[in-house]
């Protein structure tokens, strides 16, 4: 079998091709999905110290509220809890004839494995097998397939190859590889939950990372999906959310912001020591954005570990920028009510005074400035002024230049130079402290 530090070694398509000599089946013993050993001996250890969010949890649960993901909820309380009663309500509520939910019904028949009879087994794996159906391209539906796929094996023969091996094999390079290669944003926030997943069951099970054949991208990832949060908080019935970007005008999807929340738990869970993830992990241990209702608790207690420090968001530069797609996110502070500029994939926006406003490609008439960042339009990039402060370099994006275009720039002082706008239309300029001079941008001429 290829080993790790071998896999590590080699390019992304060498690492996939690699990883078809290996089969996809585990050997590891129930609970397989979500729950290595490290992290259900937390979750034990939340329920002996009745910490806030086993507390919580606990009272929804012994107050019969109606969960939305009962049989997510149910199995989880009894690994953690180890009551029978509730394990037995989840196997029974997952041989209900409704429900169809494959990610639930994975998670039940993993979790509650040892209460499962023969006959139930039979039953739900051949639920399972009948959902898991043809490879869908929607990220969600994989997903399901591979948790479903990972809990089945050795119980259903073939299911491993069957499932897995297409996903990572063949998917994983059609779907997100060949999409980076376009210079385009593979997977869309709102589905990061769904990625976390999966890439905690491939690499818990089978040693898999698939964030390796794409590591740049996958490095900035937590920083992106970060700034992608519009930055006033919203106030919930029982808590306060970060609401992730929305294309659509409207009352913020508690939901889609809840699953936000749990993405980014999922991803400091995934890789607690890097420099991006100790970030992440300071922006989310504020108390205040604790989940504490239904839907929430239960991602909340399953990815949070209080105990994994954090760095201070407000250390993180407050701008990201990737030219090999165009993307860009400034925030003008770390406050609550600052400026914040957001352009991908056709979206732009701009919150401001609690207000979001999709603005179209020739909307900013005048300079903005966020910060030491200075947002320019490029019809007053021709010719402008700038003047540095005295402690820091000053920042500017052109925004609204000719995608992939080449242009000439000239600075006091200094020899014309030639800059390219990437995918998005944006050319980013950095001035030295105590810089005043004046710049001129134009259209190459060739």
């Amino acid at each position: 079998m290829t080993t790790r530090r071998a896999l590590l070694a080699l390019p992304a398509a060498g690492l996939l091709r690699a990883q078809t000599a290996r089969n996809f089946r585990t050997e590891l013993t129930h609970p397989r999905l979500l729950l290595p050993q490290r992290r259900l001996r937390l979750l034990r250890r939340e329920r002996e110290r009745q910490s806030m969010r086993w507390t919580q949890l606990e009272t929804l649960m012994g107050g019969r509220v109606a969960m939305p993901e009962p049989g997510f909820a149910l199995a989880l309380f009894f690994v953690a809890s180890e009551s029978a009663e509730h394990g037995r309500k989840a196997v029974e509520w997952a041989l209900g004839a409704a429900n169809t939910d494959l990610r639930q019904l994975a998670l039940v028949y993993d979790w509650c494995h040892p209460l499962l009879t023969e006959d139930e087994k039979k039953r739900l794996a051949a639920r399972m097998v009948k959902l898991i159906g043809p490879a869908p391209a929607d990220l969600s539906d994989v997903r399901s397939r591979v948790l479903a796929a990972v809990a089945l094996t050795g119980d259903v023969e073939g299911i491993a190859e069957r499932v897995i091996a297409p996903v990572v094999e063949q998917w994983w390079k059609t779907n997100v590889l060949d999409v980076l290669a376009k210079s385009e944003t593979p997977i869309d926030p709102k589905d990061h939950l769904a990625l976390m997943e999966m890439l905690h069951v491939l690499r818990d099970n089978l040693d898999i990372d698939l964030r390796e054949t794409a590591a740049k991208h996958f490095t900035t990832l937590p920083v992106y999906h970060l700034l992608a949060h519009y930055p006033a908080p919203f106030p919930g019935p029982e808590n306060e959310y970060r609401i992730p970007l929305m294309k659509a005008h409207g009352e913020p999807d508690l939901r889609e912001a809840t699953r936000s929340r749990a993405a980014a738990l999922a991803m400091v869970a995934f890789d607690t020591n890097s420099q991006e993830m100790q970030f992440l992990q300071g922006w989310l241990i504020q108390d205040r954005f604790l989940m504490r209702g239904a839907y929430g608790i239960t991602y909340e207690f399953l990815w949070a570990n209080p105990y994994q420090p954090g760095l201070s968001f407000h250390y993180l530069p407050n701008v990201f920028h990737d030219p090999a797609t165009g993307r860009l996110i400034i925030r003008s502070t770390w406050e609550d009510d600052a400026l914040w500029y957001f352009q991908a994939a056709g979206v732009m926006q701009m919150f401001r005074d609690g207000q979001i406003v999709n603005m179209r490609r020739d909307a900013i008439r005048e300079p903005i400035n966020m910060g030491n960042t200075t947002l320019l339009p490029a019809a007053l990039a021709g010719k402008f002024q700038i003047a540095s402060p005295e402690t820091e370099p000053s920042r500017y994006y052109v925004v609204g230049l000719k995608p992939g275009g080449w242009y000439d720039i000239e600075t006091d002082d200094e020899e014309l130079r030639d800059v390219q706008a990437d995918k998005g239309g944006v050319v980013e300029l950095v001035f030295p402290a105590k810089r005043t001079a004046g710049v001129r941008l134009r259209e190459a001429a060739s």
